[in-house]
């Protein structure tokens, strides 16, 4: 009798016209895993987000419309046969078509940032040595011979891995005596090798939420001779930190597969890197990691369940230093793997990398340091002292929970302005594609335009009393077209609506409200904020003007705002090339001060305040009141 449990069966997933046999039983997006087809899922498959949609003509081998689908597919689309994947469950043989607005597709990644000049000064220390032999006379054992000759060039200190010392005398004789020994931090043995090549190569990374980067760089040179990236595998099983975290702690093997996956895709990283630069990865003897707390965690193997729950604790705090065979990073076993410090529960590595990268805490000037994320960081303070707080603004910046948002990927509307005469709309794509959907800088751009236009007030509500074809009503919910269905890459208008409107409006007073608790915490007024730095991908495509009247960052002038790109890949990356430089991000760690804002006294009112465009209170934006009395637009 055959087990149904076991029974497999055929599941075809088109355009891809891949075919893969899986259980019955399964859910269209577990069967899109295992086949390796990228279906969003940004809520991890819980059914929230309802952006996994697909279609499927024949549904005799599906499960019912469930009630989680009703309320997200609208009846139009559930007469076309769409469904969600991660709640039709399979019964038999089927045919699945995965429309293009819910493919994962390669978004563009930020894969440099701003780093300050340092001293080079790796760990790795690589060189030629000539050792005497064995005699009859002298009869020193063979670790004890190589010590002796390093002492001599000052090496008074060192130590080798078991495995390695398995390998010592061979490697002595066939080399005849003369090798080339590479040292980590002056004290530890970590390569021998008959050759006489010098050349030393280590890789930073910066494990990120949604991406990967790595820079393969020449240890002796500072100079970066790869850099890949790639999407964070992981995102098939939540698009953000908390799904992860469910993921890894209520699914058998969660963790572990988690960890697989991140180290699979940082190992496909190197071997790119190595193999575009001709460089052997037995030559790579370091590496440096920097990430949020939780995919710090999950890529040590550290459970990371007290991270969701209150007080948010972390299993550690300081700086890791870890073999890389131990780890299982495939560059030369005996490298080392060194992970940043974290600062709290949701303040990490790349945070603490964002600090060092930028400088703020070496410079007299006040500084507002903004990492803008899934989970933002905020910085304010100079070298004096500093202050961080994390702001959980979600996803709306990745486009979930916004009905035509996507990922910055070819054909996501990066950019728009409205004419405030006529409300017709100019945007741009990114590679100049057909429309798709709306990425995150071009929703805050489209708030900030219609703000100006007066297409919406302060709430964020649209005015009822203008006219134009793009604003309209549909199933109760009032919307904004900003690309027409002629033009679209999607097959539909291209629209933002109220609830749109609302989600961006909640991140955007999650991360103003930090910076507020902050800046009030340091006795700081918008005036005495003398730089302004942005990083991470999203800041580094957004229109510092858009930002500031929306509310997202303090009315100052823009001249004071830069962008800094990826520091916490360049902040790594320091840490890669100088040994101070880790000392300094130890130090970093251990003295800024974190405020929660959960707890924070301040914090309701703050965020109550930010949820008005730009801010309850507007004198605190004087360029936006300027802006509104020039065109009659504000009630004195």
């Amino acid at each position: 009798m055959v087990n149904e449990d076991l029974e497999k069966i055929a599941v075809v997933f088109e355009p891809q016209g891949r075919k893969v046999e899986v259980k019955k039983g399964m859910t269209i997006l577990d069967a899109a895993r295992v086949a390796g087809i990228g279906i969003r899922s940004d809520c991890g498959g819980l059914g929230l987000c309802g952006k996994c949609l697909v279609i499927v003509e024949d549904q005799l081998n599906l499960s019912s419309t469930s009630n989680v689908e009703l309320q997200h597919i609208p009846v139009d689309k559930l007469r076309k046969g769409f469904r969600l994947a991660c709640q039709s469950i399979i019964k038999g043989n089927v045919r699945i078509f995965v429309p293009h607005e819910s493919r994962l597709e390669t978004r563009k990644i930020l894969s440099e940032g701003v780093g300050r000049h340092f001293e080079l000064d790796p760990a790795i220390r690589k060189m030629q040595v000539n050792i005497p032999r064995p005699n009859l006379h002298d009869i020193t054992p063979d670790f004890e011979r190589l010590c002796s000759v390093l002492r001599d060039m000052g090496f008074t200190r060192i130590e080798m891995d078991h495995e390695l010392m398995q390998k010592l005398p061979i490697i002595l004789r066939r080399a005849d005596w003369k090798i080339t020994v590479t040292l980590w931090m002056e004290r530890e043995v970590i390569s021998l090798e008959e050759d006489g090549a010098e050349r030393a190569f280590g890789v930073s990374i910066d494990v990120g939420t949604s991406k990967i980067v790595i820079h393969l760089v020449n240890l002796t040179s500072g100079e970066t001779v790869s850099i890949k990236s790639m999407e964070n595998p992981q995102i098939t099983y939540g698009e953000d930190i908390i799904s992860r975290i469910n993921y890894a702690v209520l699914r058998e093997d969660g963790l572990r597969r988690l960890q697989e996956l991140v180290l699979e895709a940082i190992n496909t990283l190197i071997d790119e890197a190595c193999r575009e630069a001709g460089v052997k990865k037995d030559c790579v003897y370091e590496v440096t990691v920097v990430g949020n707390t939780a995919m710090h965690h999950i890529l040590l193997g550290y459970n990371p369940k007290q991270l969701a729950i209150a007080p948010y604790v972390p299993v550690v705090k300081q700086s890791i230093n870890v073999k890389a065979k131990h780890l299982g990073l495939k560059v030369n076993p005996f490298a080392n793997v060194y992970v940043l410090p974290i600062i709290a529960g949701f303040v990490g590595a790349d945070a603490v990398a964002d600090v060092l990268a930028s400088g703020i805490h070496e410079a007299d000037e006040v500084s507002l340091l903004v990492d803008i994320g899934t989970n933002s960081e905020v910085f304010v303070g100079n070298k004096e002292d500093i202050m961080s707080c994390s702001c959980a603004a979600g996803s709306a910046f990745e486009g979930m929970h916004i009905e035509h948002g996507v990922k910055a990927v070819t054909g996501a509307i990066e950019k728009i302005k409205i004419d405030p005469r006529d409300y017709e709309v100019e945007y741009k794509t990114i590679n100049d594609a057909k429309p798709i959907g709306i990425c995150g800088s071009a929703m805050v751009d489209a708030i900030a335009e219609m703000f100006k236009c007066g297409i919406i007030d302060h709430r964020g509500h649209f005015n009822k009393n203008i006219s134009s074809k793009r604003l309209r009503q549909e199933n109760g919910v009032h919307k904004f077209v900003i690309a027409w269905r002629e033009e679209s890459g999607a097959g539909r208008d291209i629209t933002i609506s109220e609830r749109d409107i609302q989600e961006i409006i909640l991140a955007k007073a999650a991360i103003r409200s930090g910076i507020a608790v902050l800046m009030k915490e340091k006795g700081v007024r918008e005036e005495g904020i003398d730089r302004v730095y942005i990083a991470g991908a999203f800041g580094n495509y957004l229109n510092t003007e858009s930002a500031l009247f929306v509310g997202l960052i303090p009315d100052i002038p823009l001249d004071r705002v830069r962008f800094v790109g990826n520091t916490a890949i360049a902040g790594a990356k320091m840490c890669l090339l100088s040994r101070k430089m880790r000392s300094v991000a130890d130090n970093i760690s251990r003295t800024i001060r974190y405020a929660e804002l959960t707890v924070h006294p301040m914090f309701h009112k703050e965020f109550i305040d930010a949820l008005i465009i730009p801010h309850r209170d507007l004198s605190k934006y004087p360029t936006v009141m300027k802006y509104l009395k020039e065109s009659r637009r504000l009630n004195e």
